[in-house]
């Protein structure tokens, strides 16, 4: 199911369960003859009750014609998030047979109704805590990769793709394409997530050479549910890299954040610097006996697996600590492959460009 329709669906699930309680509210504060059991209260009403009951129903069978499927796709232990999710959904089932039962076989129970409806209620508003800002999570980060299908994008996916090790039997042309793009991102949200969080993947930005690396291992690995072909392998590992641009600059954003935080309470913290210091600190680095064009190609090829280089350019560091930091953040948060002789080759080609320029 498509990620809009069920947060569509959870939303519509939510409005119509809180009308059809609130409805039941007012109607039973009409005088009831319980030696007819009939109610005082306007038929029209009743029948509206009874239309919200039944579509409510409805919209859970839907729900759950999409969702318990899944609970036998996992092949790992389920997330906190996921035991509750499930617990809810069979808590809203399990009051929803109790009022059908009532109503058709136990009509002498019925003062219990407002206790039920109450119950389900809650358990709806709970059950769409849990899953709801997911859903829409996923919709702002679509449409926050309004480019990922563009031409630029495309031409940008193919250029890496070429030069991630794939198979030479793997169309490089088609899987730039839109619908093959759109094609993996299918695949990520109906084949991969079986078994990984989203969010454990989204956060986790990768070189095009590690995404074939990982999509490799995880085909291969044995599944419960339609194990992900080579071929769509291919797709997905295009999709993530035609995002990887994006979630670069989201985790980097999200970096530059914690980063302010921290450097703002080390200075509260830490003592002013002596003259001495900052003269020593602002000293050029000695020249290095470094290949001044190996250098400049190997920061172009390497750094711009996972970002545009303009951006780097944009906002530069300003001191070889920064240019350290940086490198460094590369290795370990984004697991950039690279070899010592490449980082010294990165690393000299910042420090002349971004630091001590002319």
């Amino acid at each position: 199911m498509d990620v809009i329709l069920s947060a569509s669906l959870g939303l519509l699930f939510l409005v119509v369960g809180t009308a059809a309680v609130f409805l039941m509210y007012y109607l039973w504060g009409f005088p009831f003859d319980k030696a007819t059991r009939t109610s005082a209260a306007p038929p029209s009403l009743m029948r509206l009750h009874r239309q919200l009951g039944w579509f409510y129903v409805l919209i859970y069978i839907v729900l759950m014609f999409e969702m318990v499927p899944r609970m036998w796709n996992y092949q790992v232990e389920w997330p906190a998030r996921t035991v509750a999710h499930m617990c809810l959904g069979m808590g809203v089932g399990f009051i929803l047979l109790v009022k059908v039962a009532i109503l058709r076989f136990f009509r002498h129970l019925e003062e219990w109704m407002p206790a039920l409806g109450t119950a389900l209620l809650v358990c709806t508003i709970m059950l769409a805590g849990l899953s709801m800002p997911h859903a829409f999570r996923e919709m702002v980060l679509a449409s926050e990769m309004g480019d990922v299908y563009g031409d630029d994008n495309r031409a940008r996916v193919k250029r890496l793709l070429e030069s991630a090790k794939l198979p030479e039997e793997a169309p490089v042309d088609e899987l730039s394409t839109v619908d093959s793009l759109q094609a993996g991102r299918q695949v990520l949200l109906k084949k991969c997530v079986a078994c990984h969080d989203l969010k454990t993947i989204l956060d986790r930005p990768r070189s095009p050479l590690d995404w074939v690396g990982t999509v490799d291992r995880m085909v291969i690995k044995p599944s419960f549910n339609e194990p992900i072909s080579e071929f769509e392998g291919w797709q997905v590992t295009a999709y993530m890299i035609a995002i990887s641009r994006d979630l670069q600059r989201s985790l980097k954003e999200r970096r530059a954040q914690e980063e302010q935080r921290v450097q703002a309470d080390a200075a509260l913290a830490a003592p002013p610097p002596s003259a001495e210091a900052v003269a020593t600190a602002t000293e050029p680095a000695a020249p290095r006996p470094v290949d001044e064009v190996a250098a400049r190609k190997t920061y172009e090829s390497v750094c711009s697996q996972c970002h545009e280089l303009s951006e780097v350019e944009k906002a530069p560091p300003t001191s070889e600590g920064e240019v350290v930091e940086v490198i460094r953040r590369m290795v370990d948060d984004n697991e950039m492959k690279v070899t010592p002789e490449q980082v010294t080759l990165i690393e000299w080609h910042m420090i002349k460009v971004f630091v001590h320029r002319g």
